[in-house]
């Protein structure tokens, strides 16, 4: 170990790097041949050989310099917001009664709804906060004829165009949507149905070599 990559020990300055197993892996989901890799990452075609059958143990700087490779090119390849968004928003303006909000669902098939103010996005109704409310309320009737406004819940999150998916999915994991913004304006939503359809898309593909 040479003394720059031993003080950066000293000072905590390293950033932990995955297993080596992960290389050989990587790159091929990558399709990428052992010479192209090496020649990305500035590195030799054995180094990568040896790594991959588990015969040697690379410095530190060129382990890195491997990963770092690996990582930007899964970045360029990673599918963003505009690739899996639609730009059909079925939505429902926040003055409009619940009982249109539970009718639109019902026609579209859509368990959520963005909730807007004319253009603007301030709010969300999911089937969820409606079985909510009719369970707490002593009149179901009621509930029906209120402003959507007045039981919405909070807005979904705005993303970019070029937002990645493995973002989306975060996001996804605790809301029902997502809605897509550019230049201000709202052109598209991504809802956990579209994310399915992605890793579906994906598997089939693997599966299908």
């Amino acid at each position: 170990m040479n003394i720059l990559v031993r003080i950066a020990h000293r000072i905590g300055f390293l950033k932990m790097l995955p297993p080596l197993v992960e290389i050989g892996r990587r790159r091929k989901s990558l399709m990428l041949s052992q010479k192209q890799l090496a020649s990305l990452a500035g590195v030799t075609q054995s180094m990568i050989a040896k790594i991959e059958r588990g015969t040697i143990n690379p410095s530190y700087l060129k382990t890195k310099a491997i990963f770092d490779t690996l990582e930007g090119l899964e970045r360029r390849n990673e599918l963003r917001a505009k690739d899996i968004s639609h730009p059909k928003i079925v939505r429902i303006q926040a003055r409009e009664t619940v009982a249109k909000g539970v009718k639109v669902m019902r026609e579209t098939g859509f368990s959520q709804l963005p909730v807007f103010d004319g253009e603007k996005p301030i709010g969300s109704l999911t089937e969820k906060v409606i079985l909510q409310k009719l369970v707490s309320a002593q009149n179901a009737g009621e509930i029906s004829k209120q402003h959507v406004e007045n039981i919405m819940d909070e807005a979904f999150p705005t993303v970019t165009e070029d937002t990645p998916l493995s973002m989306i999915s975060t996001l996804l994991s605790y809301q029902s949507a997502v809605l897509l913004a550019k230049k201000g304006h709202i052109v598209g939503i991504i809802t956990k149905a579209d994310l399915l359809k992605v890793i579906g898309s994906a598997a089939g593909s693997r599966l299908g070599k």
